[in-house]
């Protein structure tokens, strides 16, 4: 069954106008607060996820509870990941909310699931998802994407390391560099939230770049169990 709409899962982020050239030297000091606490959310994270993973299999729901909460571990992470090492591309600071902050410049919403197909947790979430978790890992790099991460890693990693030293050495962080680690940052994002079982919608294998989500064409890639 296809259809054409925006993917379940939207990730978008709006470059920064005037990107100091030497704070992104001490972001990995600014942020230990947010680890320290992404910590405890992603631990809490696991866990919840694990109880979902058998409400899904016997119910074949989501317990909302568990996914506003999961969701707003999401939001908090990307806010995290934007201002720091996986993008480099706003220098406010994030707020301490699981909440919808409209005016941050990074920004992440996934539509609640009213219905999954009870063997999806069985079969989607392993079988079907090993492409999908490999290419994740391969940009994100092999310690995850969790907003813990103050080092470079992964392809993004790498693409951020570039940035920083162009914005260092000529202050400026160039659109098109920008454009591709939200892009691959949004790949990632979308996978972490399938293999959390927050949508049963299979990501798409297209690298969508830039600040905002294109409008896609969804496949359900499982039949109906």
């Amino acid at each position: 069954m296809t259809g054409s709409s925006v993917y379940p899962v939207r990730v978008e982020g709006d470059l920064s106008p005037g990107l100091s050239r030497w704070l992104w030297l001490v972001k990995w000091f600014l942020l230990i607060p947010h680890v320290i606490v992404l910590v405890f959310l992603w631990l809490a994270f696991v866990v919840l996820t694990v109880l979902a993973f058998f409400a899904i299999l016997f119910t074949g729901r989501y317990p909302r509870g568990i996914f506003d909460f999961n969701v707003g571990v999401l939001r908090w992470t990307w806010r995290v990941v934007f201002y720091s090492y996986n993008a480099l591309a706003t220098d406010r600071y994030p707020p301490f909310t699981l909440a919808v902050v409209d005016d941050y410049p990074a920004r992440l919403t996934i539509d609640y699931p009213d219905h999954q197909r009870k063997g999806f947790a069985l079969i989607g979430w392993w079988l079907l998802g090993i492409p999908q978790y490999l290419i994740a890992g391969i940009m994100a790099g092999g310690t995850g994407w969790t907003g813990t991460n103050v080092g470079w890693s992964g392809l993004i990693g790498l693409l951020v390391l570039v940035a920083a030293l162009l914005l260092l050495f000529r202050g400026a962080y160039p659109q098109s560099i920008f454009d591709l680690v939200v892009g691959l940052n949004r790949w990632v994002i979308r996978v972490g939230a399938y293999a959390a079982l927050m949508t049963p919608d299979y990501p798409p294998f297209r690298l969508d770049t830039g600040s905002h989500e294109p409008t896609l064409t969804l496949r359900n890639a499982l039949p109906a169990v």
